[in-house]
């Protein structure tokens, strides 16, 4: 597994070694050990499924209290992944970054806690999975609009398909500070 740096700190893409032959492909996914020392300590405790149909934008989505490391996969079609700084306190605090991630290409995004998550469906059809270090708590959950002309995030659509609640979340200046986590230097 190969780790590649964005331009955010602790958000990188992992590359895996694909294994081919005229039977299909071999990859390991996840090995604890082998993430450990490529910098995920996390304990993921919930795995997640969707299913999005060409343009579905599903985000940009937090916990506070229970925050989410996510470790992110396409295991059908191509996704534009994005991890967002949203840190009271962290140097980076509103940028963004992005990674392009296809079933082809088996590769991975890692995005840690206090950064809101979000994807855009490219293909006509898009499987992503994705590791979770806490569970889903409906009470805890939060969102930052997508479309923030602040954050100006490089979607590549105008018009995507997005849910009720995604088209009221408010844009990142609008949260109030209680309501965003706080940057822990390490």
């Amino acid at each position: 597994m190969q780790r590649v740096e964005t331009s955010l700190p602790g958000v990188f893409e992992l590359r895996p070694v694909i294994h081919r032959d005229a039977r299909g492909f071999f990859i390991e996914t996840y090995h604890k050990a082998k993430f450990s020392d490529l910098g995920i300590a996390d304990a993921f405790v919930q795995d997640n499924h969707s299913r999005s149909a060409k343009g579905t934008l599903r985000g940009l989505h937090y916990q506070l209290h229970h925050p989410q490391a996510k470790l992110c996969r396409v295991v059908e079609g191509e996704a534009l992944d994005v991890a967002v700084d949203i840190r009271i306190g962290s140097s980076n605090f509103g940028k963004w970054t992005s990674v392009l991630l296809s079933a082809k290409e088996q590769n991975q995004i890692y995005v840690p806690t206090g950064f809101a998550h979000g994807f855009l469906a490219l293909s006509d059809t898009v499987q992503f999975v994705y590791k979770c270090s806490d569970f889903y708590d409906s009470r805890d959950e939060r969102g930052i609009l997508w479309s923030d002309p602040v954050l100006n995030i490089s979607w590549g659509i105008a018009n995507p398909v997005i849910s009720e609640r995604d088209a009221k979340n408010p844009k990142l200046a609008e949260v109030a500070p209680e309501f965003l986590p706080r940057y822990v230097s390490k």
